[in-house]
């Protein structure tokens, strides 16, 4: 029987270093498989990214794509084409495989770099956020929980009745 899967949280401050890199806190490495664990990082909003263990993150993107894939040859989706197009887009740039290095290191690959909008000796927020790794600039995650924590107690009661 396949275990459980635990929910990820804490927070934790990071720097990102001259190479950008930055090291994944050991509570937050275990439930991503480990050391040298694969995973995908993702774009997730302006300022955040989000890092995956590869087979939770992998099974829901392809049963997504195999299922807009059947819609296109069945023909349902002729009239949606620019949608379909700037999906094939988003699909092409959002997420990426990555390996956790010794020591829970991790390389931020060009262009999800410019999309978190931290230079090299800045810092960043690492969040668990249940089911992955929460990669934030400190601005936009202040902006996020500003906008989300008057919400939190409804939230939790709804998920949690």
């Amino acid at each position: 029987m396949a275990k459980d899967p635990e929910l990820i949280l804490g927070e934790f401050r990071r720097t990102l270093d001259e190479r950008h890199r930055l090291s994944i806190p050991p509570e937050l490495i275990h439930p991503l498989g480990g050391e040298n664990a694969a995973c995908i990082l993702a774009k997730e909003r302006f300022g955040c990214l989000s890092l995956w263990n590869e087979k939770r993150s992998q099974s829901g993107l392809e049963a997504g794509v195999a299922i807009l894939e059947g819609k296109l040859r069945a023909g349902k989706l002729e009239s949606r084409l620019a949608e379909v197009q700037l999906l094939g887009r988003l699909l092409s740039t959002r997420h990426v495989p990555v390996t956790l290095a010794g020591r829970g290191r991790l390389l931020l690959p060009e262009g999800f770099r410019e999309f978190l909008h931290v230079e090299p000796g800045g810092d960043v927020l690492l969040v668990g956020a249940a089911v992955c790794v929460e990669i934030w600039s400190p601005a936009a995650w202040l902006s996020y929980l500003e906008r989300r924590m008057p919400k939190f107690r409804r939230l939790f009661d709804r998920l949690t009745s």
